[in-house]
């Protein structure tokens, strides 16, 4: 196995589905004579060609809407849309289109289309390069949505994605692009959609995250080394969620605390806090706590660092609910 940073995993995991099914395609802005703007799609044109790596206008309404018709043409697109905030102008189709044209044809017709895009702060980068909007694509029925937080869960998941049936909506962290390396499986390499990752285990408490928040939740478990033992479950998969591995921990340590960068309100920590006053509350010794970001538009640069979660105010969460 090679050791390969996410962005290097994702390109490889494209070089191995182009190569594996005629059908499938990427498009997107610059994905192809430029490679991406993370090189994530780098080589591509050069070795499927111009028709099955599409450099598109600067139109992300359009990308989105001509892979519907590709969709169902037959073809299997993979759409990047170049920043997370850019994704919004898709809203449109997501909703009304992709997520409903297999109720629409009653099951009669798949749709294996991808849409991935980086997400999420701590790059320095300019106003709508930064958001973490998972709960707009999670609460669109229809659509699947997953967030790998390692190389090898990036190949794996975007293998998932591309080989689907139904349209899933893949965000990469672009915080740990290149600042996490991993083993990462040759040749092809799945990891089932709806399936979380133990990624430490323990016994006092369970910090639930995905994407950029599980790195820094292992932080906070090896910050606690010697006063508490922290579990660390990656959800990996947001709709479908492993709720039996997201319960099973919950039962084993009877302490949770949730981090999530998007904000608080509505966010997907809700929902999973939900589920565990629903499911859990007997194995509970006390409330289920939530580290996110504010209920305010991702900030400026200069006081990102303020917004973000961050490894101290985790383990002050996980201190309080120690005590409780």
């Amino acid at each position: 196995m090679a050791e390969l940073s996410i962005v290097e995993a994702i390109n490889d995991g494209f070089h191995v589905e182009l190569a594996r099914d005629d059908n499938v395609l990427v498009m997107g802005e610059d994905v192809g004579r430029a490679g991406g703007v993370f090189r994530a799609t780098a080589g591509l044109l050069d070795r499927f060609g111009a028709d099955r790596c599409v450099d598109t206008p600067l139109a992300e309404a359009g990308i989105l809407g001509t892979a519907v018709g590709l969709c169902m043409a037959g073809w299997r697109p993979v759409c990047e849309m170049q920043y997370d905030a850019f994704s919004y102008p898709c809203l449109d189709q997501l909703i009304n289109h992709v997520g409903r044209y297999r109720w629409r044809t009653g099951g009669e017709m798949e749709f294996p289309l991808v849409v991935r895009m980086p997400y999420g702060g701590g790059v320095r980068a300019p106003e709508l390069h930064d958001d973490s909007p998972e709960t707009y694509y999670v609460h669109t029925p229809g659509v699947k949505v997953a967030i790998p937080s390692t190389p090898a869960d990036a190949k794996g998941l975007l293998a998932a994605a591309i080989r689907d049936p139904d349209p899933v909506v893949l965000l990469e962290p672009k915080l740990h692009y290149r600042t996490i390396r991993g083993e990462v499986p040759d040749g092809e390499h799945v990891v089932p959609l709806g399936q979380a990752r133990l990624a430490r285990e323990g016994t006092d408490v369970t910090l639930v995250a995905y994407g950029s928040m599980v790195p820094l939740c292992e932080q906070v478990a090896d910050e606690l080394d010697g006063e508490a033992s922290v579990e660390v479950l990656d959800v990996r998969t947001l709709k479908p969620l492993d709720e039996e591995a997201l319960l099973a921990s919950a039962a084993k340590t009877g302490r949770v605390v949730i981090v999530q960068e998007a904000p608080r309100t509505l966010g997907y920590a809700a929902e999973l806090a939900a589920i565990l006053a629903e499911k859990a509350i007997l194995d509970l010794h006390g409330p289920v706590l939530r580290v996110t970001g504010y209920d305010v538009p991702y900030p400026y640069w200069q006081i990102e660092d303020a917004y973000m979660p961050s490894v101290e105010r985790v383990l002050d969460a996980v201190r309080r609910l120690l005590e409780f």
